[in-house]
């Protein structure tokens, strides 16, 4: 086999996940898109910004950081 710089590339399959949202969090989530749409100039649905907050919550907890890193 060769040896390639790029290694393999990991599973990209993606993942539904179904949530049941309180009211307001909803409105909230709602909200934000329209602000994102205000400072962005692009309409994104909610179903399509949530992915992306949830990874930049999980990426900015150096307390979650520092134990999966111990794992």
């Amino acid at each position: 086999m060769a040896a390639l710089k790029l290694a393999k590339l990991p599973d990209r399959t993606p993942v539904k996940l179904t949530i049941q949202l309180s009211p307001a969090l909803a409105e909230a989530l709602s909200a934000y898109a329209a602000v994102y749409e205000a400072a962005y100039g692009s309409s994104e649905t909610v179903a399509d910004l949530v992915p992306a907050m949830l990874a930049a919550f999980l990426e900015g907890d150096r307390g979650f950081r520092k134990v999966r890193a111990r794992k």
